[in-house]
């Protein structure tokens, strides 16, 4: 891995190697890991890379990874760091790939930030050979926005829920192979009780109010890997973030 400054951590993206980002970032590495066996020898196009870190992962299993970003600095981030990882800068909306040629697309904490979804779902199609598939995560917003009709995240323009995100994937023209969603393991679930019902309120508040952080809540944020999380079918509306496959028919 070549040496590369970090990119600056705006809030919209996750960025590995900051001890207080590191439950987000871990949390994102578990879905990454999961989905990784479906990229196996695979052309492999991750849609909104950011960083650059998950492309990476993916790159352990594919025959090759293109990651796509729209910001210039990420793209240059990512092409210096990554090297496995031939980099493309452009418009999710209008992937700048040719029809059906890739074998998968990853995209992974990025629809919510998308204004046009189902545009965004049709051109994946329109990219994919017949058989691929779109390895797909999101916020559930069931959970991670209760009760509101708009994000808690400002980055966010539209949350969705499985039975959202479903009917979303299948008006695009996929078949969707799995539907599951990832919470937290047995010592994060512990952590939950230690900080008052949830270690993820206990890190919003203090990113809210500002200043240092409490000692013990770093060590345990900073502790966290991506074995702390589980992925799995049952009860998915419950669950902290939806992971999907869709098969294009």
């Amino acid at each position: 891995m070549a040496d590369s400054a970090p990119l600056p951590l705006t809030g919209e993206r996750t960025v590995p190697g900051i001890a207080e980002e590191n439950y987000w970032f871990r949390r994102h590495e578990a879905a990454y890991l999961k989905l990784l066996p479906y990229c196996q020898d695979a052309v492999v196009l991750e849609a909104g890379c950011g960083e650059g870190y998950g492309a990476d992962v993916l790159a352990e299993r594919a025959k090759a990874v293109i990651g796509l970003d729209y910001d210039e600095l990420t793209t240059k981030h990512v092409a210096k760091k990554y090297p496995r990882v031939s980099m493309l800068r452009g418009n999710l909306v209008t992937l700048p790939v040719g029809e059906e040629c890739i074998d998968i697309v990853a995209n992974l904490q990025v629809i919510e930030h998308l204004w046009e979804q189902e545009r965004f779902l049709t051109e994946c199609a329109r990219v994919l050979k017949p058989g691929g598939r779109l390895l797909i995560t999101t916020p559930n917003r069931i959970t991670f926005s209760p009760g509101r009709d708009t994000p808690l995240n400002p980055f966010h323009t539209r949350e969705l829920s499985a039975a959202e995100l479903t009917e979303l994937l299948v008006e695009a023209g996929f078949q969707v192979e799995l539907m599951a969603g990832l919470n937290h393991g047995p010592r994060l679930r512990e952590a939950d009780e230690r900080f008052g019902g949830s270690v993820i309120q206990a890190q919003v508040e203090v990113a809210v109010r500002g200043g240092t952080w409490p000692a013990d809540l770093l060590a345990e944020v900073t502790a966290v890997t991506a074995a702390d999380f589980e992925i799995s079918e049952s009860d998915v509306d419950a669950s902290l973030d939806l992971v999907g496959v869709a098969t294009k028919p």
